[in-house]
């Protein structure tokens, strides 16, 4: 088994559209999937000694104060590469099993791309990757070994693999979980229920990790007669309303406030659904607020593949159960009814007593009168205030990413 010092370098690539709305406005491998960002999964499988990341320019000053100030390994943010070594890693990688370093220069590719290569290749840039320029392709010279991590093409596999990459991350719990708490609640496979501190469990709750574990961060608080159902996870500080059911395959981030039914899909931080609903196989942005009732279609009534209609184009998920792509800032009002396969872009506005077309671009205000540009102005002075609430600062990075997204969504969604 090799573990020599590694300087790993971890990119972009040129399919992060792929991922918009969710990856608009972050670097694809920030986005979450069972515990962890796709980034911490990258990191524990090949413990870098030291580290590269390749990101969009724009994203260049968020990934530097975000991301790497909080890592304690040296860093570098879009520098090419120098006259040692290095193992390019796919930041759409997502890794189910332990990563062995082979011992010589290769280049592990599928027909979805390039999942990870040792190479030693002076003066490659971040930019060769973006555009897969001739010195980007010489990378598929190198001797080829069979991957062994999924490349994943787009939100659909995320959700999709949530359930196995949620059972991944807890064989990463260590030890055994905590002694329960007496009360008047239920755990049903009861070594498998990880509580983080200050957890509180109202009466009549119900904790079934028969099918895998379930998992609270800190000072989480799981409502009366709720339902929570592994594989899952809740982090810290988020709420289970009362008689909620969270069924199995479902993350979701912090400061989350659940109500209703939530199955198999992926909430980031700072979003909340807390009324009646259901949310299925479905893949939620931070800041988003879902109204009372607003729900999601995860199955068609002919039972056939769900396709997703960006802009122009349909794309085919593969799958028989999706329900909704839903970007950051979306606001969805009371009522909401998304088809299967929407896609509700950035920074958007439903407010609709009928079914919303299946493609919502962002920076959208759309009611019963038709659909008309959110105001750029409008759209910052409710992102600032969603902030101010949890005590955030909007920077200029904020402002920066925000140009970035007018800019990309031009092109991604047209």
């Amino acid at each position: 088994m090799y573990h020599a010092p590694m300087h790993v370098v971890i990119f972009e690539g040129s399919r992060w559209p792929s991922f918009a709305p969710l990856a608009l406005n972050r670097p694809v491998f920030m986005l979450s999937s069972g515990m962890s960002t796709l980034f911490e999964k990258q990191l524990r499988h090949f413990k870098p000694t030291r580290l590269t990341l390749w990101v969009r320019p724009e994203l260049a000053e968020s990934v530097r104060t975000r991301v790497l100030s909080k890592l304690n390994i040296p860093c570098a943010l879009n520098e090419p590469l120098d006259d040692e070594p290095a193992t390019l890693v796919s930041g759409r990688t997502l890794h189910l099993r332990h990563f062995v370093y082979p011992k010589e220069p290769y280049a592990a590719i599928g027909e979805e791309g390039v999942h990870n290569a040792l190479v030693r290749m002076p003066g490659l840039t971040y930019l060769d990757g973006l555009n897969r320029t001739d010195k980007w392709m010489k990378i598929h010279d190198l001797p080829n070994v069979e991957p062994n991590a999924r490349l994943c093409q787009s939100l659909s596999d995320l959700i999709s693999w949530n359930d196995e990459s949620l059972i991944e991350d807890s064989t990463q719990l260590h030890g055994k979980p905590k002694p329960k708490p007496a009360g008047p609640f239920h755990f049903i496979n009861e070594d498998d229920v990880w509580l983080g501190d200050k957890v509180q469990l109202m009466p009549g709750c119900v904790l079934d990790a028969s099918e895998g574990p379930v998992v609270l961060g800190d000072s989480v608080k799981v409502g009366a007669n709720a339902y929570v159902q592994g594989p899952c996870y809740v982090g810290p500080f988020s709420t289970i309303h009362p008689m909620s059911i969270v069924r199995g395959g479902t993350s979701i981030g912090r400061f989350c406030k659940v109500g209703g039914e939530i199955q198999n899909s992926i909430m980031l931080g700072h979003s909340n659904k807390g009324h009646f609903g259901f949310l299925g196989h479905s893949y939620v942005g931070k800041w988003v607020n879902f109204g009372a009732g607003a729900s999601t279609s995860n199955l068609k009534n002919t039972y056939g593949e769900v396709s997703i209609k960006v802009g122009s184009k349909t794309i085919p998920t593969g799958r028989q159960f999706f329900g909704s792509l839903i970007g950051d800032h979306v606001k969805l009002a009371i009522g909401t009814r998304l088809m299967t396969g929407s896609y509700i872009g950035f920074s958007s506005m439903i407010a609709t007593s009928g079914f919303p077309p299946t493609f919502v671009p962002s920076f959208s205000f759309l009611t019963d009168a038709g659909r008309e540009p959110y105001r750029i102005d409008k759209a910052v002075k409710v992102m600032k205030a969603a902030y101010s609430r949890r005590d955030l600062e909007w920077t200029a990075a904020d402002e920066r990413i925000l140009e970035h997204v007018q800019k990309s969504v031009a092109q991604i969604e047209s």
